[in-house]
């Protein structure tokens, strides 16, 4: 299996090294074999080449079955044109890849459930909530523009979804809901917006071919209120670009930390794109601080979605558990009693887990 690895810029390189080492320790356990080719992005694609996604890049990432990446930006590079910033590469693998659905779990382990902002008895016995977000359509890629008017200026953007669009998105929430607890929670705002009296229409229809599936629709106003009242109601949200966007973060930071949050973007074959929810953070690299985990368990989704390796991918998040409950922390959710080490270790003691 080939895996094309974007270290990135910032604490990139160093999350994802250990990524690869609970990789190479999942191929020792159970028999696999992974090729890692290290390309450039971001940044440090910026300072190589001139651009923040070469051409070789890309086309080492559509010759590999998954793609790894770290983070990529930094203050360095922050005044640049919006089309050399380092997120353009982002955005340009993302449409080179033509990956339409981001995946967003928001999981409270048990250990870590005193790191959430959320009263314990809201918690439970925990949260499991994965957000389908789709990634090409509506605001940010629609029509867009200003004009002048009497008194200054009109500016606009533009909600735009066709059919098609909604449909395949739809067909990854259900899916991927028959492998958890069988429910999809469809959001979006149709009391108002055109846009999303067809997104509801498409989805009550894709829904009806996934009869074991349980659809409700939620308007994303009450979404984001029952987010915080009730979230264990919640096993798959489906819903559009720009409410996902809104909405996956606030279920993030139940969580406690933006350290422990990975995400995958996939398109209509097996080719995904795996990363951690946090940025850079070039404040603390270098310095062996930073969280492995969201990346390990980018990993784990990388093992599930593109290679179809449930089992594996479930021991890499037993191993995450595991060390855990020895009372391991890195510093970001480290609590008084437990047991503080940096990335390296952090990485080398799931790695042993499995």
């Amino acid at each position: 299996m080939k895996i094309a690895v974007i270290p990135g810029d910032g604490i990139g390189p160093e999350v994802v090294k250990q990524a690869i080492v609970v990789l190479e320790a999942v191929a020792q356990k159970f028999g696999h074999r992974f090729e890692f080719q290290e390309v450039l992005m971001g940044g440090a694609a910026l300072d190589a080449v001139g651009v923040p996604l070469p051409d070789e890049t890309l086309k080492v990432c559509l010759k590999s079955d998954a793609v790894l990446l770290g983070a990529v930006g930094g203050p360095k590079w922050d005044d640049l044109s919006g089309h050399l910033r380092p997120e353009a590469g982002l955005l340009g693998i993302r449409k080179g890849l033509n990956l339409f659905a981001n995946l967003r779990p928001a999981k409270v382990f048990p250990q870590l459930k005193s790191a959430s902002t959320l009263k314990e008895e809201v918690l439970g016995e925990g949260l499991d909530i994965l957000v389908v977000r789709e990634l090409t359509g509506d605001v940010y890629f629609g029509d867009k523009g200003r004009a002048e008017i009497p008194g200054g200026q009109k500016a606009w953007d533009t909600a735009v979804y066709s059919t098609h669009e909604v449909e395949r998105v739809a067909h990854v929430a259900f899916k991927i809901a028959r492998g958890r607890r069988r429910k999809v929670t469809s959001v979006d705002k149709a009391n108002v917006l055109e846009s999303s009296r067809l997104w509801r229409e498409v989805v009550s229809r894709v829904g009806q071919q996934y009869p074991d599936v349980e659809l409700n629709h939620m308007y994303v106003d009450n979404a984001a209120m029952q987010l915080i009242r009730n979230p264990s109601q919640f096993d798959v949200i489906l819903t559009t670009n720009m409410f996902g966007d809104i909405l996956s973060d606030e279920a993030a930071m139940l969580t406690g930390s933006l350290g422990m949050l990975p995400s995958a973007s996939l398109g209509e074959g097996k080719l995904g794109l795996y990363e951690p929810v946090h940025g850079s953070a070039p404040d603390i690299a270098g310095q062996d601080k930073a969280n492995p985990i969201a990346t390990i368990m980018s990993a784990a989704m990388m093992l599930r979605y593109s290679f179809g390796l449930e089992q594996e991918a479930q021991a890499v998040e037993d191993a995450v558990s595991r060390v855990l409950e020895q009372g391991y922390r890195t510093a970001d959710i480290a609590t008084p009693g437990t047991i503080v080490v940096g990335t390296r270790e952090m990485g080398h003691l799931i790695a042993q887990n499995l």
